[in-house]
């Protein structure tokens, strides 16, 4: 691959062996053999992965607040969106700044760009919710003024919205990693 060619899915870091064949060279006999076949790196399958874990955690820490066992919800809940944070943070960032929000929002009309997009929105909004709630129930640091009075709306809302995210997430992994869905 020539060192010009960068493919459009994936951080400058990754190394070259881990490089996508989406983008220029479009060819099923590039794919690479992975934990879903597809022409993503191990990095975004496991990062597809944890995703979905975290997903999963989310609803039973919401069954350990239906069962009122607050503490172990608090702790599944909290512990979830700080991994999702720095798996933001890691992977997720340096992505979107290196092949997408360079073509915002000249290619927004495409649906690379637009999947890629919706879902950074989406899902910069419910990790700030997120977060937000676990400043608001769980420590002190905000003022009172500032703390949520109606938990289990803010809860719901954004275990919805997560979700929400999450779906952009797979559709988005799914346009930029596998080319054989979307020839013409």
């Amino acid at each position: 691959m020539p060192e010009l060619i960068l493919p459009l899915c994936h951080a400058r870091f990754l190394p070259k062996h881990e490089w996508s064949a989406v983008g220029n060279l479009r060819s099923d006999n590039l794919l690479r053999k992975a934990f879903f076949e597809t022409a993503a790196p191990c990095t975004a399958d496991l990062v597809l992965v944890l995703e979905i874990v975290m997903g999963i955690g989310l609803l039973v820490g919401a069954r350990l607040a239906r069962k009122g066992r607050f503490r172990q919800h608090a702790w599944c809940q909290s512990t979830i969106v700080v991994l999702n944070l720095a798996v933001v943070a890691v992977m997720m960032i340096p992505s979107f700044r290196v092949h997408v929000l360079p073509r915002v929002p000249a290619k927004l009309g495409k649906a690379y760009y637009a999947l890629a997009t919706t879902h950074a929105a989406f899902g910069t909004m419910t990790e700030i919710a997120g977060l937000y709630i676990l400043l608001s129930a769980g420590t002190s640091v905000l003022p009172e003024k500032l703390r949520i009075t109606k938990y289990k709306l803010w809860m719901r809302s954004v275990l919805v919205l997560w979700w929400v995210v999450l779906l952009l997430g797979v559709a988005t992994y799914t346009r930029w990693h596998v080319p054989h869905l979307f020839r013409k």
